[in-house]
C-alpha cells in the first residue's frame, strides 16, 4: 500500500489515525542505526558506544492487572537489548511525543518497570539497567511539564526524605544545538535539523543535501509530526528517486507551482462564467478573483 493511499485510508477511518500515526513514527528508529546513533548522541555525547550490531529487540506490550482486576496492556515506542560480544549490558527505550504530557514520569516508570519486571520472570541471572529517551518533537515551546515523580505528588510532611523519586529524560529535539546536531550520524541528523529549523521558522523549506538511507521512514515520520502530508504524498510524485531533502526541497516548489497554475486557471474559468452570468467587475472582484485574471477572462468572454 502507497503512502498516499494508506494515509487517505486512515484519515477516512478517523478512529484509527492514532494508531496509524504511532505506527509511522516508531518505524525509523526502529532501525538498529537509527537507534544506536541516538543513544550513542543523547547518552555518550557522540562517542560511538552502542554498535547497531548489538542491538536486539524486545517485546513492547506488557501486561499488568489494574483495580478493576481485569488484565490491560500496555505498548511502548521502541526497546532494545544491548550486548557486547554476548555480554548483556543494557535495555535502552525510545518514546515520541509531539505534545507536553504532564504525566510523563508515571508513564515512563510504568514502561521501565515493566522491563525489570519481565527480567525477573525470566529468571535473569544479572538484572539490567533500564533507560528510556522521551523525544519530543514540539516546536512551538520547550517540554515544561515535571520530569521528576515526586514533582507530581502531594508528599505530607515528614515523608518526603522517604518517597524514592524517579527522573526522566526529554530530549527537545527541536532546541538541539549544531554541535548536538552534527554528533548525528544516521538519518536522524536530517530530522533533528528539520524539526530545528521549522522552529525558527514555520515556512522552513528543507535543504539538506545529506544522502538520506531510510527514505520513506523519514518522510513519514516528518508528516506525522508536522501534521504535513505533503512530506508523504511526494513519495508518489513523478521524477527521479529522492535521495535528500533537496530533492523534497525540489518537489514541493514544483508542487506549489502546479497548484498555483491550476488555482490560476479555475480563477480563470470563473470569471469567464461570472461575465457570461452578466455580473459586474465589483462583483467578480469581491470573490477574490484579481484585476489580471478578470481582464484576460474578458478577452475570453
Amino acid at each position: 500500500m502507497s503512502g498516499i493511499i494508506s494515509w487517505k485510508l486512515y484519515c477516512r477511518r478517523g478512529r484509527h489515525w492514532e494508531k496509524y500515526k504511532d505506527i509511522t513514527e516508531k518505524i525509523l528508529e526502529d532501525y538498529n542505526d537509527v537507534f544506536a546513533d541516538i543513544i550513542n548522541t543523547i547518552l555518550f555525547k557522540g562517542e560511538q558506544r552502542v554498535m547497531p550490531s548489538a542491538l536486539e529487540d524486545l517485546a513492547v506490550h506488557s501486561q499488568y492487572r489494574a483495580n478493576d482486576a481485569a488484565i490491560h496492556e500496555q505498548e511502548r515506542d521502541v526497546l532494545k537489548r544491548w550486548k557486547d560480544c554476548n555480554v548483556e549490558l543494557a535495555i535502552c527505550g525510545i518514546e515520541n511525543q509531539t505534545k507536553i504530557e504532564r504525566n510523563m514520569p508515571f508513564r515512563i516508570m510504568a514502561y521501565d518497570g515493566a522491563a525489570y519486571r519481565s527480567q525477573l520472570l525470566e529468571h535473569q541471572e544479572q538484572m539490567l539497567p533500564v533507560v528510556t529517551l522521551v523525544l519530543y518533537f514540539g516546536t512551538n515551546k520547550r517540554w515544561d511539564q515535571p520530569i521528576r515523580l515526586k514533582e507530581l505528588l502531594s508528599i505530607p510532611e515528614g515523608m518526603e526524605e522517604y518517597i524514592n523519586d524517579y527522573k526522566i529524560i526529554v530530549v527537545n529535539v527541536a532546541w538541539l544545538t549544531d554541535n548536538q546536531i552534527e554528533m548525528f550520524q544516521s538519518d536522524f541528523k536530517v530530522v533533528a535539523k528539520f524539526f530545528c529549523e521549522k522552529r525558527k521558522d514555520k515556512d522552513y523549506i528543507p535543504k539538506d543535501r545529506q544522502t538520506i538511507k531510510h527514505v520513506d521512514e523519514v518522510l513519514k515520520l516528518l508528516s506525522v509530526m508536522t501534521g504535513d502530508r505533503r512530506y508523504e504524498e511526494i513519495l508518489a510524485m513523478p521524477g527521479r528517486k529522492v535521495k535528500s531533502m533537496c530533492d523534497v526541497a525540489e518537489r514541493l516548489e514544483n508542487r506549489g507551482r502546479m497548484e498555483g497554475r491550476e488555482e490560476g486557471q479555475n480563477a480563470l474559468v470563473k470569471a469567464v462564467e461570472c461575465l457570461r452570468q452578466g455580473k459586474s467587475d465589483k462583483d467578480i472582484l469581491a470573490l477574490g478573483i484579481d484585476e489580471k485574471t478578470l481582464a484576460l477572462a474578458k478577452t475570453i468572454k
